[in-house]
């Protein structure tokens, strides 16, 4: 089975060190609650849970997966149990509204926690992690009744929640849904419909769950205005607010997937189920929005914790797989060969995945700070400008750490050799679940046009600069630092072209919006690997801050140095093929007909 510990000394040195978050947890509203000693402490535990309970039900879950008994889902063995004690741990309340319940911690506190359940048990880490997108939509859109009634539900994790936005014939387009909400009378309506690909649907580990879905009205508009979020729970509470008559809501049948077998992903029936109008009638898509874009970031996170997970157990095993001598010569003598770590080739793999994993994680965490801002600053222009930068950076974190995150935990199976396609050292199941995050909550594709189309280019480029800006002031700040050169100077000039190559696709587009398609994923590609390029420049600041002090752990600090400039040497170049294939344009991509596309099948 994969070992883990949780990397609480980088967490350490990301949170404090390059993005001094002691200073960033004093400006919020929760500061006397959320001391250095509190989050240590969240952290450590943390680190306990995730490695003693989830950890060893990961591939009990991939054996196991769900079965339907009748319309009751059954989760693998010991998961009902794990769920108990995360109730129990209070941890579903961290981050909740304390007027219902909640711990009101910093949402990012909770981001730091769900790195580490998704590196130990992603599949079971997606039945909370919905529900805080659940109390998140509700609690901004909800009215004062649906909250009384359900939020304090949902920060326990005695209830769960979901969003079904997904119907058989529409997937992103969610103009084309047929689930239609009839007006019964009783303030309430009657939803009728099928949902697909309904992530935790139906599970045994919660006495409720509460549904979000997206419905059209009687009287709807046609596409994306005419769309309503209504709430329908499993079971509809009663009068003193616990569990009353069952709904008319039922899942149907169970997807067999490629992976994340531990959770359920339904098929989900809505056959005249009792529901409650969330939001105001047409406007569900921003209400629900609230919850995709909480659901965005965690994906994210799904991406990170599969990346550290997997360069753990590569890394254990190259220091202890003998092949082969070094290249310059025998190292350990005393044995018929040298561990792979030797290898230059298996060191390019590890760096490879170490280099992606830590420069993600001060980019989520990063983004976390700007959450926390979002959601509690007291300065309406501090929200507004976080609140900006987040929007910028959320389609970044969702596909690019998703992507890299699949080429990481590739490439720990590769170091594994052919012991990594055998499951029982359980380096193919984390490939297998990394390999849906690059598709639910939206492809990379969608995220693509989102990042481009809808936020630089709509904008006319407003919403990319405030970040740019942050780069190029960075890079000024240490220009006549000659440490930093190697980190600075590239970065500045990757920095302005990141600005020209946007005005280039904001120019062909102008004559054909065709051009935005072509050019979006390399676009969101080239804009990931120079964000990830200005926190380990950050880092690196960092690193050779503490050793001027002649730290005791000086090796750590050497270690990012160095893992740093593999970045700025073997990674980051990237940006070239991704720079050329923008400015290629999208003539070869339409150049062929549809038709076209399919000769040569027949003789």
């Amino acid at each position: 089975m994969p070992s883990y510990q949780a990397p609480l000394r980088d967490f350490r040195f990301a949170m404090d060190e390059v993005l001094d978050y002691p200073r960033h947890y004093a400006g919020l509203p929760q500061a006397d609650d959320v001391t250095p000693d509190v989050v240590s402490a969240i952290l450590e535990e943390g680190a306990r849970f995730t490695r003693d309970v989830l950890l060893p039900l990961n591939q009990v879950g991939d054996t196991h997966g769900c079965r339907l008994e009748g319309d009751q889902v059954v989760t693998p063995p010991g998961f009902k149990e794990a769920y108990a004690q995360y109730v129990e741990g209070g941890w579903p309340s961290l981050s909740g509204d304390p007027a219902h319940e909640g711990q009101g911690l910093p949402t990012s506190l909770g981001m730091v926690l769900s790195e580490m359940v998704c590196s130990t048990n992603l599949a079971w880490g997606m039945y909370p992690g919905l529900s805080q997108g659940a109390a998140d939509a509700l609690r901004h859109h909800g009215s004062e009744a649906q909250k009384a009634q359900y939020l304090a539900k949902l920060n326990a994790g005695t209830w769960t929640g979901t969003m079904c936005l997904t119907e058989p014939q529409c997937g992103t387009d969610l103009g084309l849904i047929k689930t239609r909400a009839q007006p019964d009378g009783e303030e309430g309506y009657r939803i009728t419909g099928t949902k697909i690909f309904i992530s935790a649907g139906e599970h045994d580990l919660a006495e409720n769950i509460v549904h979000l879905v997206l419905a059209k009205l009687p009287d709807a508009p046609e596409g994306t205005k005419g769309i309503s979020l209504f709430l329908v729970p499993k079971y509809l509470p009663d009068a003193e607010g616990g569990i009353g008559e069952r709904n008319a809501v039922s899942c149907g049948s169970l997807e067999h997937k490629m992976g994340i077998h531990g959770n359920a992903t339904c098929v989900m029936n809505f056959d005249g189920a009792r529901g409650f109008l969330v939001g105001e009638p047409h406007k569900g898509l921003a209400c629900m929005f609230t919850m995709m874009n909480v659901a965005r970031i965690g994906v994210g996170i799904q991406g990170l914790g599969l990346m550290e997970i997997s360069f753990q157990n590569a890394l254990a095993y190259a220091r202890e797989r003998l092949q082969m001598r070094a290249l310059s010569g025998a190292q350990n003598t005393d044995k018929p060969a040298d561990p792979i770590i030797a290898h230059p080739d298996v060191r390019r793999m590890l760096l490879t995945q170490k280099a992606l994993a830590e420069g993600g994680r001060m980019m989520v965490l990063y983004a976390a700070q700007l959450a926390d801002t979002v959601e509690c600053s007291a300065s309406d222009s501090e929200r507004e400008s976080a609140e900006t930068l987040l929007g910028l950076l959320t389609p970044i974190v969702k596909a690019f750490l998703t992507e890299v995150g699949f080429e990481a935990t590739n490439e720990g199976v590769q170091v594994f050799g052919g012991h990594g396609y055998i499951r029982e050292w359980g380096m193919e199941q984390y490939v297998r679940d990394a390999r849906i995050t690059r598709l639910y909550e939206g492809t990379t594709g969608i995220q693509a046009l989102d990042l481009l189309g809808r936020k630089v280019l709509m904008s006319q480029g407003e919403a990319l600069k405030p970040f740019t800006k942050q780069i190029h002031k960075f890079c000024k700040a240490h220009e006549a630092n000659d440490a930093m050169a190697e980190f600075v100077t590239p970065l500045a000039k990757l920095n302005a072209e990141w600005g020209d190559l946007t005005m280039a696709v904001g120019m062909k587009a102008m004559q054909d919006r065709e051009e935005v398609g072509a050019a979006s994923v390399d676009y969101l590609m080239y804009a990931g690997y120079v964000t990830l390029a200005f926190f380990w420049a950050r880092a690196a600041q960092a690193a050779h801050d503490a050793l001027a002090g002649n730290p005791d752990d000086a090796a750590f600090y050497r270690a990012k140095l160095d893992t740093a400039r593999f970045y700025y040497q073997r990674l980051l170049p990237r940006t070239r093929a991704h720079a050329e294939m923008i400015r290629a344009g999208g003539d070869t991509l339409m150049a062929m007909s549809a038709e076209d596309f399919g000769r040569g099948f027949a003789i």
